[in-house]
């Protein structure tokens, strides 16, 4: 039942009258790249696609893994800076929350 006791089959009408479509999507994977580079990967998502005026709005559900994604200038940077190969470079940033100053301390000492 849904909140207010309103089962799913009248809730399903009153959308459609209200001209709000709802459909669940098939989806196989869904990954989420925010500015700051953390990336969020749901496997087997539960995804809905609501339309309402036009708008369409998606909601994920599912428990998501994080990763960070370093960019490859700051990889080339330490690695420059520390005088060491790329895969340094990136295990020191990523060691280092992505600190391109405190990878480069750690890669020197």
């Amino acid at each position: 039942m849904f909140p207010g006791g309103m089962n799913p089959r009248n809730m399903g009408r009153m959308m459609k009258q209200l001209g709000i479509k709802n459909e669940e999507l098939n989806a196989k994977k869904v990954e989420i790249l925010l500015e700051d580079g953390t990336k969020f990967i749901f496997d087997s998502p539960q995804v809905q696609l609501m339309e309402m005026q036009g708008q369409k709005t998606y909601t994920v559900i599912g428990n998501p893994k994080e990763e960070s994604i370093i960019p490859e200038e700051d990889i080339e940077m330490v690695a420059e800076q520390a005088k060491t190969t790329k895969e340094n470079a990136k295990k020191a940033l990523e060691n280092n929350d992505g600190d391109i100053a405190k990878a480069i301390k750690a890669l020197s000492e």
